[in-house]
């Protein structure tokens, strides 16, 4: 059996579960291997001892969201596009989507390092620079700014690598180069006493090997996806109104989680620091079964897609069924545990017994709409690889962005400071109601071909 037939054998006819594993277990060791990076970035610049650091990484850690949203939009707009080609069998068309993507996003991401050197002061101020912070902050900010091609363009292959079945070597790539940065941090920030601008450099290389990996996995590995650039020419109008249109609302969606953490922040302000630090700390112990939630969504997408193009309603709805209870299941069993433990969790960041006391009280707060969340990410999904972008953009603006924001508002003046706690779960049901009310409406009609 050739890798296309191979292809096709995993997303049309291996038993749903094997299918959807092997297409989401290699994004979810991704993201955990992102998210222990993550843990760890922090406990180096932290040891530095001196919180100017600390803060300047902090103020531009934003900048790092932005360019991994712009990614998106060739990423996830890229692969929704390519999968339901793929089903389609139209792969000379995946293959001219996917060259057109790649570069798309190397000529965007030299428009954005232009746009972030030129206005680095006004953009410093707006996210929190003080004369403080600046310098450190200013030396972090321009060496990832300069490094935007490596970061933007990887979001490209790593999508589109799964959706010919390729999940493993695209964790291969994320994992090689998040080792790398890991090594390379306390060298550049300690050895050569480069401090933030260090911990930049080492994620700019990190991302540099990321790529060079994906590069040979495309040349060894795929049938349709290419580097080849003169299939970017002769691009329909209406192809690419697919990838941009899907690929703006994934977008969105990483924005607007910056957004509804900035609404948190705002509304606990009044009530002290240790509110504010306490969710700090909740936010990354939050993150350990949220990023997992991230993984297995994601990481259905292609077979999601690839089906929805071929017209396969009756396994699409299946897809869709088993995701939701992959989710779910999930959600209920950690986040009961991660309940039981909350304080001994919280103990590891900070022996503040307030801090350990409200945070616990906030991490239960969240996790109790775990279940929830998980659905809405599996709607999201469903509607990016389906190609519904407006239903795309409905659900990247709510959960943390509309709903949220009425939601806040309305409970913090019933509830006070209760309100302001409880208001990211409530947002969650709503948007879950919301989600399964539009996907119901959307595929009520639609009736396999196969």
């Amino acid at each position: 059996m050739n890798e296309s037939n191979a292809m096709n054998e995993l997303f049309e006819k291996e038993s749903i579960p094997k299918a959807y594993f092997k297409l989401a277990l290699p994004v979810v060791i991704s993201m955990v291997v992102n998210m222990v990076y993550n843990l760890i970035d922090t406990f180096f610049i932290a040891k530095t001892q001196n919180p100017d650091m600390v803060a300047a990484v902090t103020v531009c850690t934003p900048l790092f969201s932005f360019m991994i949203a712009m990614g998106d939009i060739f990423g996830l707009g890229g692969s929704s596009a390519v999968s339901r080609f793929l089903g389609k069998r139209q792969n000379d068309t995946a293959k001219r989507i996917s060259s057109f993507c790649l570069y798309a996003s190397i000529v965007f991401s030299f428009l954005v390092t232009f746009v972030l050197l030129i206005f680095e002061h006004p953009i410093l101020k707006m996210l929190g620079a003080t004369q403080a912070t600046y310098t450190y902050a200013s030396g972090f900010y321009r060496i990832m700014s300069v490094g935007a091609v490596f970061i933007i363009a990887s979001l490209v292959p790593t999508n589109l690598l799964r959706t010919e079945g390729l999940a493993k070597e695209s964790m291969i790539g994320s994992v090689g180069g998040t080792f790398m940065t890991i090594i390379l941090d306390p060298i550049f920030i300690f050895g050569c006493h480069m401090g933030p601008a260090g911990a930049s450099l080492a994620t700019v290389l990190g991302y540099l090997i990321t790529d060079l990996i994906y590069i040979y996995m495309v040349l060894t590995r795929c049938k349709v996806i290419t580097l080849s650039i003169k299939f970017s020419f002769n691009m329909q109008k209406e192809w690419i109104k697919n990838v941009i249109l899907i690929g703006i609302p994934a977008s969105v969606t990483n924005l607007m989680q910056s957004f509804g953490l900035a609404l948190l922040n705002r509304y606990l302000v009044p009530y002290g620091t240790d509110q504010l630090a306490a969710l700090g700390i909740v936010t990354k112990v939050y993150m350990i079964i949220t990023l997992i939630m991230v993984g297995f969504a994601f990481g259905a997408q292609p077979l999601i897609g690839y089906n929805y193009g071929a017209q396969n309603m009756q396994r699409f709805k299946k897809i869709i069924d088993f995701d939701i209870l992959v989710e779910v299941v999930y959600a209920v069993t950690f986040a009961v545990i991660l309940m039981l433990i909350a304080p001994f969790a919280l103990r590891l960041f900070m022996n503040d017994p307030q801090i350990i006391y409200s945070g616990t009280y906030m991490l239960r707060a969240l996790l109790s709409s775990t279940p929830f969340f998980g659905t809405v990410l599996v709607f999201t999904t469903v509607f990016q690889s389906a190609n519904k972008a407006l239903d795309a953009l409905i659900m990247s603006i709510t959960r943390q962005g509309i709903i949220l924001l009425i939601v806040i508002v309305i409970l913090s003046n019933l509830f006070h400071y209760h309100g302001v706690i409880w208001s990211q779960p409530v947002s969650d049901v709503l948007t879950c109601l919301l989600g399964f009310m539009i996907y119901k409406t959307t595929f009520k009609n639609k009736k396999s071909s196969k």
